[in-house]
């Protein structure tokens, strides 16, 4: 059993702000997409194979600093990437069916994927404050999908949802598993993203003939640059902050901050493309955000801080 670090501590404050900032760059990933009017598996190609572009040569310095990976950690990490592969197939097309804002929401079904495979393979407990959140995120995140709202979603409502449903499944996939082997294989955080991205493009390269095939030559030179920013913005600096913060908090804990996610980006998609967010859809994001806090024990905290504070309105007891 790998041992987690407990909620609270300086190690979980950092890999909370790294999880959260890997949250806001993916976040922008759907936006980028959809700016870029590439389709859909074109898309989910490059962005892979552009961040191995960059990945491979930081792959190389961490080789020559903390030497090499295992045969072990090269697999975990390629059968993430397959999984991410997956992932990034359906969600991209999930895309251009649902909307930027709705698709990443509903690749968040990774908030229950994540924590059970590592309960079934890994043996890390589930909190009982993360199974009192669990309804309200589940609650919020379909709020913020339109699921209650069919008119939101428009006529490719059901292969949308099942799109983004897969995604997330993927999703939860690639998590736990590069979490597994970067953290039984510490100091290497470059080699296993760079391998697990390789075997995602390879993947979503397989997958395209099934999905209207690759188109590489009519792509704008604005498209491009678009695409490139993806790459480095929602892959390798995403998930290199993620896999960083990751490794030190629970599982539950990771799932939940990633949550954060489809609240920025409803509201990106709101500004950049005019995908206005309805009433159920903000309730929703509220309601996350509050399930978000209540797993992490947010508002435990804060109570307990209070409680240690003196109030300055409280005469002290003079000193005899």
């Amino acid at each position: 059993m790998i041992n987690t670090h407990q909620a609270g501590s300086p190690i979980s404050a950092v890999g909370s702000a790294g999880v959260l900032a890997g949250a806001l760059c993916l976040s922008v990933s759907a936006i980028l997409v959809k700016l870029a009017g590439v389709d859909a598996a074109t898309t989910a190609m490059l962005r892979c194979a552009i961040a191995v572009l960059v990945l491979v040569p930081l792959a190389r310095a961490e080789r020559n600093r903390r030497g090499g990976l295992s045969w072990r950690g090269i697999g975990w990490a390629t059968a993430a990437g397959i999984a991410l592969g997956v992932d990034y197939a359906a969600w991209t097309a999930a895309i251009y069916q649902v909307g930027a804002g709705i698709s990443t929401v509903l690749i968040n079904v990774q908030v229950i994927v994540l924590p059970l495979l590592a309960l079934a393979v890994d043996r890390e407990p589930i909190t009982t404050q993360f199974l009192v959140a669990l309804p309200l995120m589940l609650l919020g995140i379909s709020l913020v999908g339109g699921l209650w709202d069919t008119a939101t979603l428009g006529g490719n409502a059901v292969t949308g949802t099942v799109l983004g449903l897969l995604a997330g499944v993927g999703y939860g996939t690639y998590l736990f598993l590069t979490r597994r082997a970067t953290r039984q294989e510490p100091g290497r955080l470059i080699q296993p993203l760079a391998w697990a991205t390789a075997s995602a493009a390879m993947t979503t390269t397989l997958i395209a003939p099934f999905s209207g095939g690759l188109h590489l030559t009519s792509i704008s030179a604005s498209s491009w640059t678009l695409l490139v920013a993806l790459a480095l913005l929602g892959q390798v600096i995403a998930w290199l902050l993620i896999h960083h913060g990751s490794i030190r908090l629970a599982p539950t804990t990771t799932a939940t901050l990633l949550l954060t996610q489809p609240v920025l980006a409803l509201g990106l998609a709101a500004v950049t493309l005019a995908e206005y967010p309805t009433a159920l859809q903000l309730t929703g994001a509220g309601i996350v955000v509050a399930a978000v806090a209540i797993a992490n024990g947010l508002h435990r905290r804060l109570r307990h801080r209070r409680k240690q504070t003196p109030d300055p309105t409280t005469p002290s007891t003079p000193s005899s």
